[in-house]
C-alpha cells in the first residue's frame, strides 16, 4: 500500500480519487482535517477497502511512527502542507510549523521506518514530496522558465516555508540515503479545490452576482494546470522517478490572471447564461503584498524523461472544472460558510 498525507486537501483527495479509480494499491490517507481537508471530497470511497482514513498530524512524529509501523507502506506521497499565499501573508506561523517543522518530522519518521525495512523493501521505497513552483521566485515577462536547476528566491511567507521543506527533503537524500523525490508544480485547478483560490472563488462569486476581485492590474502571469493532468504526473513520477531528482510539472498554459477570469466568466456564460453576462462583475482591488508577476515551468525534464505532458488544455480543464461547479453546488455551500465567510471579509473586506 501507499501513505498519503494530506489526501483530504484539494490536490491530495483528486490524488486518491484517481489512485483508486486507476486500480492502485491500497491508501492509508492521514490529514489533520484543518480548514481545507474535507472528507466530503473522499465521500465516494465509503465503503472501500482500499481506502484507510486516518487523522493525524504530520507535526506529531509519534503518531507518524505507529502509522507506518502497522500500514508498513511502500511509498509516501506527501501533499500536507498550507498552501494559500494571503493567509500566510496574515498568519505566516502556520505556516513553518505545518511546511517546514511538519515536513521535518515526518522525514525523521519515514528515516526511521526505511531504515528498519529488510533490504528489498528498502530499495523499493520512496518519499514523493510535493511542492510549488514558487519556491523560485517571480520572472520577469521576458526571462525563461523555470527549470529544476533555477535558483530559489521564494518572496513570500508560504513560498518560503516551501522552499524550506524541499531543502530539507533534499538534505535528507544526501545525508542519509532516503529515496525521496520532488516535485514542483504550477497552479493547480480543478474540483474539489477550496473557494478561497481564484478560480472557485469567481465562480462562486460570479453565480451570486458579486463582485469577481481582481488584485491589481489583473496582469500577473501564471501557469495553469488541471488536478487530473499533475495527478497523473505524479503517478509516473512515483513509478518511474529517479531518487535524489527534482521535476517540474507545468500545464503549458501561462495565463494573466485577468484573462483567467475572464475564461471563467465567457464559460459561465455559456452554461448558466446571465443578464449582461458575468464579465461586468469584474473589480479591481488593491494588490496584495509582493505580489509575485510571473511563473512558468519548464516541463522537459518530465517529458523527455518519463513520458508525461499534460492532456488538458486550459479551455477544456476549465470547461470540466465549471461544469464539476455547477453540479456539485452542494459541496460548495458546505465549504463556504462559517470559517471561509471570515477569511473572505478579513482577506478582501479592505482591499476595494
Amino acid at each position: 500500500m501507499i501513505l498519503v498525507t494530506g489526501g483530504a486537501g484539494f490536490i491530495g483527495s483528486n490524488f486518491v480519487l484517481d489512485w483508486l479509480a486507476g486500480g492502485g494499491e491500497p491508501v492509508v490517507n492521514v490529514d489533520k482535517l484543518t480548514y481545507a481537508g474535507n472528507l466530503a471530497n473522499l465521500a465516494s470511497l465509503a465503503g472501500d477497502a482500499r481506502h484507510r482514513f486516518v487523522q493525524a498530524d504530520i507535526g506529531d512524529q509519534a503518531a507518524m511512527e505507529a502509522i507506518l509501523a502497522e500500514h508498513r507502506p511502500r511509498a509516501l506521497v506527501h501533499f500536507a502542507a498550507e498552501s494559500h499565499v494571503d493567509r500566510s501573508i496574515h498568519g505566516p506561523g502556520e505556516f513553518v510549523q505545518t511546511n517546514i517543522v511538519g515536513t521535518f518530522r515526518l522525514l525523521e519518521a519515514a528515516r526511521g521506518h526505511w531504515q528498519a525495512l529488510p533490504d528489498a523493501e528498502k530499495e523499493t521505497f520512496r518519499f514523493l514530496h510535493v511542492s510549488t513552483d514558487e519556491v523560485y521566485g517571480s520572472l520577469s515577462d521576458t526571462d525563461p522558465a523555470f527549470s529544476e536547476t533555477t535558483p530559489y528566491a521564494p518572496n513570500s511567507p508560504y513560498s518560503a516555508s516551501k522552499a524550506a521543506s524541499d531543502h530539507l527533503v533534499r538534505a535528507y537524500h544526501h545525508t542519509y540515503g532516503l529515496p525521496t523525490i520532488t516535485t514542483n508544480c504550477s497552479n493547480n485547478y480543478g474540483p474539489y479545490q477550496f473557494p478561497e483560490k481564484l478560480v472557485p472563488l469567481m465562480i462562486a462569486n460570479a453565480l451570486e452576482g458579486r463582485p469577481l476581485p481582481v488584485y491589481g492590474d489583473g496582469r500577473q502571469v501564471r501557469d495553469w494546470l488541471y488536478v487530473g493532468d499533475h495527478c497523473e504526473a505524479i503517478r509516473m513520477v512515483l513509478a518511474k522517478g529517479r531518487t535524489g531528482e527534482v521535476y517540474n510539472i507545468g500545464g503549458n498554459a501561462e495565463m494573466r490572471n485577468l484573462e483567467v477570469v475572464h475564461a471563467l466568466c465567457d464559460t459561465l456564460q455559456a452554461l448558466r447564461p446571465r443578464e449582461g453576462g458575468y464579465r461586468g462583475l469584474v473589480t479591481y482591488v488593491a494588490d496584495r503584498p509582493g505580489h509575485d508577476r510571473r511563473y512558468a515551468i519548464d516541463a522537459r525534464k518530465v517529458r523527455a524523461g518519463l513520458g508525461w505532458t499534460p492532456r488538458e488544455t486550459f479551455e477544456s480543464g476549465i470547461g470540466r472544472t465549471v461544469r464539476w461547479y455547477l453540479d456539485n453546488a452542494a459541496w460548495v455551500a458546505q465549504v463556504r460558510s462559517g470559517e471561509y465567510r471570515h477569511w473572505i471579509d478579513k482577506n478582501y473586506g479592505k482591499r476595494t
